[in-house]
This record gives C-alpha cells, structure tokens and sequence, in this order.
C-alpha cells in the first residue's frame, strides 16, 4: 500500500526515498517474520513513523528505516516467543511459512533480484532461531548491516552480536541445505514429480527424493490433526495418493523464487508446494494448505 501522507516539509522527497526503499524493507521484514502480512505491517508502521520523525535529524535514511523495520519485527517476534511454551523443533514443527508466489514464467532475471526470494527450507529454519539470533543472522548476513550497528537493537556488545550471528549461521548451515542454482534443472525435477504424482508412480516418485528427504504440509487450524512432518524418502512417498490427488488441480508457478506448484480450484488456490532440490533430489518439499492464509496471498498472477 502507498503511503496516504508524507512528512511536512519535505513530502515529495521522503515520500520517493521511501518507495526507494519498500523493496528492501520487505525483504528484510519477511526474512524475519515469514509473513508477508506481518511484513507489510512493519513497513507501513516504519513509514507511520516517519511522518512523526524531525527529517532533518535523521542522517542515513536507509539505514534508520532498516533499523525501524527492524524493531518493529524484533518486538513482533518477542511477542510470538512469550507465548510459545516450548521452542520450535524444525524437525517436528508443521508451520510452513507464507510463500511468495509468482506466475513460472515470469522473467527469471527479475525473479533472482527479488528481495523475497529466499526458499521456504531457509525460512523453516529461521523461525526456529531466538528473536536476537534470527534479528543478526537476516540484517548481518543476508543485508550487509555491520554489527556496531547491529548491536544496540539487540542489547549487545558488537562482539556477542557476531556470536549470535555466527550461532545462527550454523544451524541454517546444518538445517537448509543449499538449493540447486540451475533454474532448469529444478524445474525438470518438479515437473518429473508433477507427472509422477497424477501417475501413481512409486518408483518414479522414489527416484526423485534424497533419501532423507523431508515432507512438511500445514493444513492449519481448519484442518485438524492433518498438518504432518515426515521424513525419509519411503515415508515421503507413502503419501503418493494425497500428491496423486492434489497433482489433478497442480500447475507450475514460482514458489519464493524457484519452481514450485500450485493447487487451483476453480479460480481458487488451495496448495502451494515449495520444493528444495539438491543435486537432483528433493530434499525437502513444503506444502501449505492453510485456506485462510492462502485466501491472504497475492494470487493476481492467477488472473494472467
């Protein structure tokens, strides 16, 4: 949404600095929340709150929304933590975060420089991370913040704030492995996959998966008791008929930036299915099938 009011005094200027600068700060509210709802919210409220801020006291721009964004998503994820009574598991946990969805044959150029395109597995593993870890990793190493700056956000010497960023680092290491770059060669996989699916070929399904490959489908509130994470290549393909009957419905789409599928329903999109291929496999594949988060998504590309 455009901002409805700009600061007095200078409104064409910040007004234009700021839409410089929605992009970005998009990507940097996703990456820490995994909701482009909530991401959305902590921008307009940056923009909210620099229509009350003296303009001429802020040096950086860029840098002072950044750390705004930042805040508002820091205390938004406090908040999440405060209510959980136990932390996250990625290896138990059904919560797929919101995907970003795009028509498949948007121009792939585009596609790579998007500020949301970090793959569902990565976000996965982010939502497992403390508020201050998952605060240093996203600013320190997917947006180039120095720690100094990083530092006061979190109540922290830049020391102990590299050490968090450094503690995060290695769990998303160990827990989202890096995803094939070849944009083909993922997409000869999915398709393969697509055609498996509405087959009912086993093997054909079996040879597409790592062995350790993970399922996680979040059917939310909506659906009780549907919602699952399972693990191994065997057990993956023990759902062939829930992919055999969603395959009907499924057409190629961009899933946060890589091939992915979409389940549409009369006009309705039902499913998305993230897909993470390494060396050829899928090592991991998450489904949302949340009807009310679904209903929140942008799905004009299925108007095109």
């Amino acid at each position: 949404m455009a901002p409805t009011s700009t600061p007095q005094g200078e409104p064409d200027y910040l007004a234009g600095q700021f839409e410089a600068q929605r992009e970005r700060l998009r990507g940097v509210a996703y990456r820490m929340l995994g909701s482009s709802s909530e991401a959305e919210d902590a921008v307009q409220e940056a923009w909210l709150r620099l229509g009350r801020q003296d303009a001429g006291s802020i040096d950086n721009l860029p840098g002072w929304l950044t750390t705004v964004v930042a805040r508002v998503c820091l205390d938004q994820l406090r908040s999440r933590t405060s209510r959980r009574e136990a932390p996250l598991d990625p290896l138990d946990d059904t919560h797929v975060p919101d995907p970003i969805v795009r028509r498949d044959d948007a121009d792939p150029e585009q596609q790579a420089v998007l500020a949301d395109s970090v793959g569902l597995a990565l976000l996965v593993v982010l939502e497992t991370l403390g508020p201050a870890e998952r605060l240093a990793f996203v600013l320190h190493d997917m947006f180039a913040v120095p720690f100094d700056e990083i530092a006061p956000l979190v109540d922290r010497t830049p020391a102990a704030t590299r050490q968090l960023a450094s503690r995060a680092r290695r769990r998303v290491r160990d827990g989202a492995p890096a995803p094939d770059t070849d944009a083909s060669r993922q997409r000869e996989v999915v398709t393969a996959f697509l055609a498996a699916s509405r087959g009912g070929d086993f093997n054909g399904l079996l040879s597409l998966l790592d062995p350790r490959c993970v399922l996680r489908a979040d059917t939310g509130p909506g659906m009780p008791g549907m919602s699952k994470v399972v693990r191994g290549a065997r057990e993956v393909v023990s759902n062939a008929l829930m992919f055999a009957k969603a395959a009907q419905s499924a057409r190629p789409a961009l899933v946060n930036g890589a091939p992915g599928l979409v389940n549409v329903v009369d006009g309705r999109m039902v499913g998305v299915m993230g897909f993470t291929v390494v060396s050829g496999k899928i090592v991991e594949l998450n489904i949302l099938a949340d009807g009310q988060r679904l209903s929140e998504l942008d799905t004009s590309f299925l108007e095109d």
